[in-house]
């Protein structure tokens, strides 16, 4: 990195590299090294000084660039950075490397708004997004503007770095809060104009149809565009459809986020992005929606995978479903029984060993009723398999693979179970599965590649014997349960039964 370009910022009684942006009165905007953009800031002017400049090797005592000041600070103008990478094809890619992920020191446009008011909320924007507003537009000028203005993103130059104001129920914009006060008082949507499919108490799925409901999905993708810094996908929306999630109350439901999928993907992708807004995230939405998208992928028969490249927020959200998926799949398979099943006790004779060898599951002992666990909205729902997922989880309703949903019949795994006699005349039962790559990620209907970086990440695939194609991979179930542990895996977020597809 060229040293000439970067400055100190001194905060928190450290010295961070970073790069100045932008200058206002007494204040710089600056962009952290080797952070994402959505932490670039305003901070006060005598915060930040220039590194030292490198000299000129064939002129002793010259800066080889030359500078310029700002606000007492010598610093260099910025190249605009090239277009984000284009995805790369999966199959010229070692399927044990990161999918694809954006680095997070590229550099794009910088935010053109701060902030933005979005019903109760006033949020700070993370990214740059096209809104094309133009001096004068108004309440009653919420169109698209020019095409040059689309593709510039031009704002009121008023505005600009200011704030947006955005109706919270369709999504329409104006530049400034006098217009959205009238316009909120006109708009009578209750919720998005789509279908239901899926819901669980309060929380809802709405499926949207951007070629019959373009302005809305336009509006949405603007929208949630100054949350993603590498998306394109803001006036072009008839491929695609938009599945919303919103939490209702007595009045009307309101938007947590959503997720936009092509209608036709050539590569099976299941997600082009997807967007929690932040006043409701870290709450698990964003892993239901993940989870709903690859329900979609199951049930129509494919093995999907969210488009590339991922931002960093997207793999590391990814990662923990890839990663996830796998330990839940992997316990269910290593288990000899359910892992919620009481001790199981005789009286009089000696208990029926035929289940082991072969592979036939136990019948539990009669137990006390529970209660129905509560759902999101206090609505009675059926308590989780073990596995997650409520009672028409994959795993339980289909067996191991797709079962009757997908391209093929369920996959017969090699199992075999091993009861060990101990010195004090008890015994312990011990699974053995064998498998390959492909039959894993089959079954829990993931790509092999994401399977396989999956394990990589999580740290399963350190016992192995061989080489290239014969190489194989012993994984324990206390391996297992210490990625659980570590990894903090949880059951499902999908209700499957409440699917409505």
């Amino acid at each position: 990195m060229n040293t000439a370009m970067m400055h100190y910022v001194f905060k928190n009684g450290v010295d961070r590299k970073a790069h100045v942006l932008d200058r206002r009165s007494d204040e710089v905007l600056v962009h952290y090294l080797d952070t994402d953009k959505r932490l670039d800031e305003w901070v006060p002017a005598d915060t930040v000084r220039a590194a030292t400049p490198p000299r000129d090797s064939t002129t002793p005592g010259r800066d080889a660039t030359p500078s310029r000041r700002v606000n007492g600070m010598n610093t260099r103008k910025r190249r605009r950075s090239a277009s984000p990478p284009k995805a790369h094809d999966r199959n010229d890619r070692d399927t044990t490397q990161p999918p694809a992920a954006l680095p997070t020191t590229m550099a794009s446009a910088r935010r053109n708004f701060d902030k933005v008011n979005f019903g109760p909320w006033q949020i700070k924007t993370w990214y740059f997004s096209p809104y094309p507003l133009t001096d004068g537009d108004g309440e009653d000028a919420i169109g698209h503007g020019r095409t040059m203005d689309l593709f510039s993103g031009a704002v009121n130059r008023e505005n600009a770095g200011g704030v947006l104001w955005v109706c919270d129920r369709c999504f329409k914009y104006m530049a400034d809060g006098t217009s959205w006060e009238v316009h909120m008082r006109r708009c009578m949507r209750k919720h998005p104009p789509g279908r239901k499919v899926y819901q669980r108490g309060a929380h809802t799925i709405w499926e949207v149809d951007g070629a019959k409901e373009k302005l809305y999905c336009q509006n949405l993708s603007l929208f949630g565009k100054l949350f993603i810094d590498i998306k394109t996908l803001f006036f072009d929306c008839d491929n695609f459809l938009f599945y919303i999630f919103t939490d209702a109350d007595s009045q009307r439901d309101h938007v947590l986020g959503f997720f936009s999928k092509e209608k036709i993907s050539y590569d099976d992708y299941n997600l082009a992005c997807i967007v929690i807004l932040p006043p409701y995230q870290k709450k698990g939405y964003g892993m239901l929606l993940i989870e709903f998208s690859y329900e979609l992928s199951r049930r129509a028969g494919r093995i999907g995978t969210p488009e590339r490249p991922l931002s960093d927020l997207g793999l590391r959200s990814y990662l923990a479903y890839w990663v996830s998926t796998i330990i839940r799949f992997l316990r269910h398979l290593l288990s000899t029984l359910p892992s919620d099943m009481p001790p199981i006790k005789t009286v009089g004779h000696l208990p029926d060993l035929s289940h082991v060898s072969t592979g036939v599951d136990l019948t539990p002992s009669p137990q006390k009723r529970t209660k129905r666990a509560k759902g999101w909205d206090g609505e009675s729902v059926t308590p989780s398999s073990p596995d997650g997922g409520g009672s028409a989880s994959p795993l339980t309703r289909d067996g191991f693979g797709f079962g009757p949903l997908g391209p093929s019949a369920p996959m017969q795994l090699e199992m075999m179970y091993e009861t060990v006699p101990a010195p004090d005349g008890s015994a312990v039962v011990h699974t053995v599965v064998r498998c390959t790559l492909a039959e894993l990620a089959h079954a829990t209907n993931l790509r092999i590649e994401d399977a396989a970086f999956a394990l990589k990440e999580c740290g399963l695939l350190v016992r192995r014997e061989g080489e290239g194609d014969t190489m194989t991979i012993a994984i324990s179930r206390e391996m297992v349960e210490a990625v659980a542990q570590e990894r903090n895996v949880k059951r499902m977020c999908i209700d499957f039964t409440k699917v409505f597809l």
